[in-house]
């Protein structure tokens, strides 16, 4: 009988002091101090023209392309996504125009602080409103949107000519 109460009583307090270790655990997870933040150094590797020729230019021209009306002897042909794959090649190059408009605005890649981030942050503005129409799958949507995003590309490129 001796060995069964003394195994229960060990077990008993290997038990409690399981718990105790939990708890402490729990307690110094809460408290701990956060982590030191790394700071991240971005270095441009792609100039202005290779973004305009790879990134910019190929994904306004899938919006551009999204949405159309044809009008022939034939008939009318109306063009738009139709599938969810369709849509989210749409959303995809929406979302790449975004982003090179962010890497404009990046140090090392900026002209200026004028209007260079002015019509950098339209093409970002302009561009979010492509990605919300992809959304709502709304070919209206990109329709209002491709306007407004061929104006800004117009106003950038005539202040600052293409080489």
């Amino acid at each position: 009988m001796r060995t069964v109460n003394w195994l229960f009583i060990v077990s008993v307090a290997l038990f409690i002091s399981g718990i105790g270790f939990v708890i402490a655990s729990a307690r110094t997870a809460r408290s701990a101090a956060p982590a030191a933040e790394v700071a991240v150094v971005t270095i441009p590797v792609a100039s202005v023209k290779q973004i305009m020729g790879a990134i910019t230019g190929p994904a306004a021209n899938v919006i551009y392309g999204a949405v159309s009306t044809s009008v022939t002897a034939a008939g009318i042909k109306e063009v738009a996504p139709q599938t969810d794959e369709e849509w989210a090649v749409v959303g995809n190059n929406a979302a790449a125009l975004a982003e090179s408009a962010n890497m404009m605005m990046t140090d090392g890649r900026a002209i200026d602080n004028g209007d260079w981030m002015k019509f950098s942050q339209q093409l970002l503005d302009t561009s979010k409103e492509a990605i919300k129409a992809v959304d709502a799958k709304s070919a209206i949507g990109i329709l209002d949107a491709g306007g407004p995003i061929n104006e800004t590309c117009d106003n950038c490129h005539e202040k600052y000519q293409r080489q």
